[in-house]
């Protein structure tokens, strides 16, 4: 591997947000492909984040260092990576459902979905059906993500499904749900295409409803 690459992967596991910036740069001024930076440098950081995680050997704050570390380099690569015309593995609408006011779990998936390949489009937190509605006809995204903190608010992601149901909508996008009161059994419930208990989980989930995991 470069070892410019091999920096950058070893900066986003260690989540240093302010080196990242300049390892994707050295990379870039050293005629590196944008998409061999993003593969071979920053994803390879944040898989090895994702292995950790699962293992036990690393914790949601890491995580969060890593996804920052990883977001500060994407800021230098995005606009390289357009204008170089890369097919990122799949196109990702997030959101917190109606009601519900917390948006952590979701923003640390938007991150592992980033670092993942994915585009995503993140609306936000208390999103009504209509705002899920309106950005899949918009962005005409592969997957749909919603979640909740609340048992209070877990019902509106039933009827955000419906409301893509009855939109015409539901066929064209695969819907993952999570947050710490969903399992997968509500998910079933709902019909839901899968659920992910924490955001590694949520990130794996998307690539595998891509058939890209």
């Amino acid at each position: 591997m470069n070892e410019t690459l091999e920096k950058l992967s070893t900066c986003i596991l260690e989540g240093d947000s302010e080196a990242a910036p300049g390892l994707v740069q050295q990379a870039l001024d050293d005629g590196v492909v944008p998409k061999t930076i993003l593969d071979e440098g920053m994803v390879v950081g944040m898989n090895e984040v994702g292995d950790r995680f699962r293992r036990g050997d690393m914790f949601v704050p890491e995580v969060l260092m890593s996804a920052d570390a990883m977001q500060s380099g994407l800021e230098i690569l995005r606009p390289e990576l357009v204008s170089s015309g890369v097919k990122l593995i799949g196109k990702v609408v997030l959101g917190t459902v109606q009601g519900d006011l917390h948006d952590i779990g979701k923003n640390l998936v938007g991150m592992m979905c980033e670092g993942a390949g994915f585009e995503v489009i993140d609306l936000g937190f208390n999103q009504k059906p209509e705002a899920f509605i309106d950005a899949v006809k918009e962005h005409q995204p592969d997957l749909v993500g919603m979640s909740a903190l609340l048992t209070t608010t877990m019902r509106a992601m039933g009827h955000t499904i419906k409301s893509l149901e009855e939109a015409g909508l539901r066929e064209q996008v695969k819907v993952m749900v999570g947050g710490a009161p969903v399992d997968q059994a509500f998910a079933d419930r709902i019909g839901a295409d899968g659920y992910g208990s924490n955001a590694v989980a949520g990130s794996d989930l998307a690539k595998r409803l891509v058939g890209a995991g």
